[in-house]
């Protein structure tokens, strides 16, 4: 499989243990192949095991809307810097750091309100949140690579 190369770095990795809850920022998190990330609520069977967002898209909404939001406050597992999200579609897969792979399967979900909406006012995932299935387990740190594949 031939790989391009993406300039973008794992920024953060983030869980929590059960579904609704905002997420706390790791310092390194072990990815599980047909689950998700071992610890956070949203593991199982389906289609949303990891949710990843860009990096600039919490920074930029920070300044819009005078924010201070920091890793996992937007409910994401993965933040990327570097990620042209308009490159991440249904069907791609890239890999995070050394052994991690994960296979986008949606772009952004319905919000229900969810509880960053009910806390902050503002929310990214229903329209920027990239969802994945793991494809490939391991270990993932704030700095591996990222690469389309």
């Amino acid at each position: 499989m031939e790989e391009k190369k993406i300039c973008a770095r794992v920024h953060s990795v983030s869980i929590s243990p059960c579904r609704g809850e905002l997420k706390k920022e790791q310092p390194s998190a072990l990815f599980i192949a047909g689950f998700g990330i071992e610890g956070d609520g949203h593991g199982g069977d389906w289609d949303r095991q990891v949710t990843c967002l860009s990096w600039e898209s919490v920074e930029r909404s920070n300044r819009l809307h005078g924010l201070s939001m920091g890793p996992g406050d937007f409910a994401e597992n993965v933040a990327i810097e570097g990620m042209d999200e308009l490159s991440l579609q249904p069907g791609d897969r890239f890999r995070l750091g050394t052994d991690v792979i994960l296979e986008v399967s949606q772009i952004g979900k319905p919000d229900h309100p969810s509880i960053v909406t009910r806390t902050f006012g503002v929310s990214l995932l229903p329209h920027e949140g990239r969802f994945c299935r793991v494809i490939c387990g391991g270990l993932v740190r704030p700095g591996d690579a990222v690469v389309k594949l």
